[in-house]
């Protein structure tokens, strides 16, 4: 037997061992050829009277399948017809079904009239989606005893739900709460708990997997899966949905995942459809509903626009997509970090976790090891919760190295300059660094505000000059934003982008404009929040309605975690670079009130729009807050705040979009996604705005604007595109093509 995706050798006992190794893929996946593949052997194996028995395990040090290829899952037409979807997501249903079964009728089985071959996979590495779907159909699974052994089904992070079974075999082996929380929270797991929840049979060293796998296949040569026999109940629930004991349980977890994915969320409800409706049926009736609302997630834009940005359009740009070509790549050892304050200690911390040296400078020793203190303090945490040994601590730790003095700079592949935000500050520190580094070292600015061309001025080599920059706290925030200016090189991008890549961070590449990208969108949206309290809105109801939107946090408690102290310096820092030509925020009137009279300069502090209790307890809104801004006795719909929130990012983000500032759809929604927290399931702003129409979103901000003032002005490149009726996807690939 022959196959492109797998090897398939059969032993002198008559079991076969098949070895996924999709070729020139670094990770098996379920696509295609795979499916096809599968298919053909389904069939081969089981009228084959001379093979006995199953083995399947992965070729791949990667691990073992990580689930469908969401690239061939995304090239479905929008308009596709759904049974042509059902049917091709059914049809691996009918694959794994048929491998379980030996083909038999599901009667013949329940009435131990007949029985199947024995099929075991043997798992080592990440079992994903698609991929712990084939492990769940198995008769029979064995984990190696490697900490990188992880199962999942993370379906639910991309708008879809498990479509190869995972709802149904993960309820029918270990109940119906576990599915529900496996399913609907998307997270992984270990193979200890993968066991102790009934999912896998055994763990064994990884050298030992397949040899326990072909063990159990030679002693069990006819198997039947227990939800295929007569007697079998639903662990910890019997009848399933009819079960009196399991009705709480739905109605809790109905309960619970509206509140967590504040209905944005579809095909978390659908997960809890499809455990509900399958538990009361048969395998096969369940697995046919569970594609059903497959398809249905399918059919909408949110998993299209979920799966392009969250998975597609990421992947690209962490493989370098916007790296200048001819450019070779740079193996970078060692780097220089210029300031030891908040994020320089953090550009340390992940560069030394990333496995390079670190020089971390400031003015005083003292603060250089209060910055290397940081990472300290993170690895303890690590060490605790037995994610990091100590001896790893050690190794990561002795890489950073504290220090006053630039002489240790001299052989370093990269600078990033991270030290106060002020112009005469960043330019001493630019021309006493490149008196010592050597002339091939690129020189990367942290600034969030200044423009790059600006400070690269002060450089006597404007060619190596860049700005990257990060998001706070740094160890968190996954999304960096490299802009180069007027006068950079292909070599400095270059650079910067194997950096970003060495750290494994998502970068997006943004033209050089005050505040750059995310900071340009973010500014509006926590003005206007601010707007909304001096206009007497509630702020409960601003916060609340921001956090039933999608955004992780409300933007009153973001300015508390950001400072108004730096919303203040940045307006400043704005007037003093535009002058005369500076347009004063109605909102400074507040954030000068708040740092200046009140001292209330946000949770650094312990104050701002929020207590923040020295006992640690629950922070609450500051009572104080309406005396100064008195609520309005007649308060807006909650839908009428989220459509002023909602409004104020899409606007801010086209208008940097027709300004150039972000050069495609692409990384406009990446960046508001990773940077600002913007709401997930919409795919990003751009994938939002082609979703609900571009007449639609230019007819919503112009009513706005009309009543709340020029910040929500559509740009006219959004006017003239809503003429033509395309939208900003399609024009953008068109331009491209």
């Amino acid at each position: 037997m022959s196959y492109n995706t797998f090897s398939f050798d059969v032993d002198s006992d008559g079991i076969a061992l098949l070895t996924i190794d999709l070729p020139g893929q670094s990770m098996n996946v379920w696509n295609q050829d795979l499916v096809e593949d599968f298919e053909k052997m389904a069939d081969d194996f089981i009228s084959n009277d001379e093979i006995k028995g199953l083995v399947i395990q992965s070729g791949k040090d990667t691990g073992f399948l990580a689930g469908a290829d969401l690239n061939m899952i995304s090239m479905i037409p929008p308009d596709a017809d759904p049974q042509f979807i059902f049917d091709q997501n059914y049809r691996l249903q009918t694959i794994l079904r048929k491998l379980e079964t030996g083909g038999k009728p599901a009667k013949e089985l329940e009435k131990n009239l007949a029985k199947a071959k024995p099929v075991a996979v043997a798992v080592d590495g990440l079992a994903l989606g698609g991929g712990m779907e084939l492990v769940l159909a198995g008769h029979y699974k064995v984990a190696s005893d490697s900490g990188k052994t992880q199962f999942g089904q993370p379906e639910v992070l991309v708008g879809l739900i498990p479509g190869a079974g995972g709802t149904q075999r993960i309820m029918r082996l270990a109940g119906v709460q576990n599915a529900i929380e496996i399913c609907t929270q998307g997270k992984n797991m270990d193979a200890e708990k993968a066991k102790r929840l009934g999912l896998i049979d055994e763990i064994a060293p990884k050298d030992e997997i397949v040899a326990k796998a072909k063990e159990w296949v030679k002693a069990n040569p006819k198997v039947v899966q227990p939800w295929d026999q007569k007697s079998f109940k639903i662990p910890n629930g019997g009848g399933g949905a009819m079960n009196p004991k399991i009705v709480p349980i739905f109605a809790g977890a109905s309960a619970m995942t509206a509140g967590v994915t504040n209905h944005n969320y579809p095909a978390a409800r659908r997960i809890l459809s499809a455990v509900y409706e399958g538990s009361i049926v048969p395998m096969d009736v369940a697995l046919r509903i569970e594609s059903k609302y497959f398809t249905q997630c399918l059919m909408e834009p949110q998993s299209r626009n979920m799966i392009r940005t969250l998975f597609k359009n990421k992947t690209a740009a962490e493989k370098g997509m916007a790296r200048p070509e001819g450019v070779e790549k740079t193996d970078l050892k060692k780097i220089g970090v210029l300031g030891a304050g908040m994020m320089g200690a953090g550009i340390a911390y992940v560069s030394a976790k990333a496995g390079l040296e670190v020089v971390l400078i400031d003015r005083e020793q003292e603060y250089a090891e209060k910055g290397k203190a940081y990472s300290e303090k993170l690895n303890e945490k690590g060490v605790k919760r037995g994610k990091l040994s100590k001896e790893k601590s050690e190794e990561m730790l002795a890489r950073i190295t504290p220090t006053t003095d630039y002489d240790h700079l001299k052989d370093v592949d990269l600078i990033i300059e991270a030290v106060f935000e002020d112009p005469d500050v960043k330019a001493e520190t630019i021309k006493k660094t490149e008196a010592i580094i050597p002339d091939s070292t690129v020189f990367a600015t942290n600034t969030s505000t200044i423009p790059i061309g600006d400070l690269a001025e002060y450089s006597s080599r404007a060619d190596k000059f860049i700005g990257i920059h990060f998001f706070s706290p740094v160890d968190k925030m996954p999304l960096v934003e490299i802009i180069p200016h007027a006068n950079g090189g292909d070599k400095a991008l270059a650079v910067a982008l194997d950096y970003v890549g060495k750290i494994k961070k998502t970068p997006i590449v943004v033209a050089d404009a005050r505040g750059f990208y995310c900071n340009s969108c973010v500014v509006p949206y926590l003005n206007e929040a601010a707007r909304m309290v001096m206009e007497g809105i509630n702020p409960a109801l601003i916060d609340n309605g921001a956090l039933h939107m999608g955004m992780p946090v409300g933007p009153l408690a973001l300015m508390d975690e950001t400072s108004q102290e730096l919303g203040l310096n940045i307006a400043r820092s704005r007037q003093k670079a535009e002058g005369e030509n500076y347009k004063r925020e109605p909102t400074e009137d507040l954030l000068e009130l708040f740092v200046e009279e009140l001292g209330r300069k946000g949770k650094k502090v312990g104050k701002g729009f929020y207590e923040y209790p020295e006992d640690g307890s629950k922070k609450y809104f500051w009572p104080g807050l309406k005396e100064h801004y008195p609520l309005a006795e007649e308060q807006p719909t909650v839908e009428e705040v989220q459509e002023r929130l909602l409004y104020v990012n899409l606007v801010a983000a086209a208008r940097m979009y027709a300004q150039g500032v972000v050069h495609d759809p692409q990384s406009a929604d990446l960046g508001a996604i990773f940077g600002w927290g913007f709401c997930p399931w919409t795919g990003g702003p751009m994938s939002y705005i082609d979703m609900i129409g571009l007449d639609k979103f230019v007819e919503t901000a112009d009513k706005l604007a009309t009543k709340h003032g020029w910040l929500y002005e559509p740009p006219e490149m959004f006017r003239e595109l809503a003429k033509k009726g395309t939208t900003l996807y399609g024009e953008y690939d068109k331009k491209a093509a």
